[in-house]
């Protein structure tokens, strides 16, 4: 049932109006997942599964019902926390499409000089296009950008300006949906949504990207270190997290050369 609720409701209605509705949503589905099967290391809650979630098609276990943290969420977040000193370094940050279960507690971090981003969400500080940022060069140490350029026109021009307002030496976390049984490959002649659906995995998704996807990176200009944390942590840990989908294994830093 609750996977046919969510999968009606993802499809129906806009992102902007599932933004808003999503706190009042966790709030009235959290006491049916009661239990201590799973754990969200974002959030620390514990629940006797996950929420299903997918866009027209819910697959099930993969959204915390306290925070609302996906696979990628959860695994960046321990990305961020054990690999990098985001949480404790004097850092200015540039968030594009401010995922809910980092917006609240990014914000929080005393040592981030944190400004969020998008074209039309209701929670973004700023309203800018990623391919055209209204942003001075050289301003921001970290700039985070995820499941983002798929969607972009112009995948280039994005890269371009992200590169454009990092510092030199800072870094970006651009995580893309990947599908690693192919190249990247993009057509911008096909705008039907259920051809975009079966070529790009989403109907608002304009290319995939695939196994390629560093080199991409590092073509646009980049310095990219492909971080396997997911591999370092025991199965079981995993496993109760659910940290990552197929494909969703990497994590990509993208550091501007000084």
């Amino acid at each position: 049932m609750m996977k046919k609720l969510i999968s009606i409701f993802t499809k129906i209605f806009p992102r902007q109006w599932l933004i808003k509705l999503s706190y009042l949503f966790s709030l009235l589905v959290r006491p049916f997942y009661i239990g201590n099967k799973v754990e969200c290391p974002v959030c620390g809650g514990h629940f006797r599964k996950f929420l299903p979630y997918g866009y027209g098609k819910a697959m099930d276990n993969r959204l915390c019902p306290k925070c609302l943290s996906l696979e990628r969420h959860r695994l960046l977040w321990l990305y961020l926390k054990e690999k990098t000193d985001f949480f404790t370094a004097p850092l200015k940050v540039l968030h594009f499409a401010p995922e809910q279960p980092f917006l609240k507690r990014f914000r929080a971090l005393k040592n981030l000089d944190y400004t969020t981003a998008d074209l039309d969400s209701p929670i973004a500080d700023l309203h800018l296009d990623v391919t055209a940022i209204d942003q001075p060069s050289d301003t921001y140490d970290v700039v985070i950008c995820n499941h983002v350029l798929e969607h972009v026109s112009d995948a280039n021009k994005a890269f371009a300006e992200i590169k454009r307002i990092l510092k030199p030496g800072g870094w970006a976390i651009l995580l893309v949906p990947i599908n690693p049984d192919v190249d990247t490959f993009e057509d911008p002649s096909i705008i039907d949504p259920k051809e975009r659906q079966r070529l790009f995995g989403q109907y608002d998704h304009v290319r995939q990207f695939g196994r390629d996807y560093a080199d991409v990176l590092r073509k646009a200009g980049f310095k990219v270190t492909e971080d396997r944390i997911y591999y370092e942590i025991p199965d079981k840990q995993r496993e109760r997290m659910h940290l990552a989908r197929r494909g969703e294994e990497i994590i990509y830093r993208c550091e501007k050369l000084a």
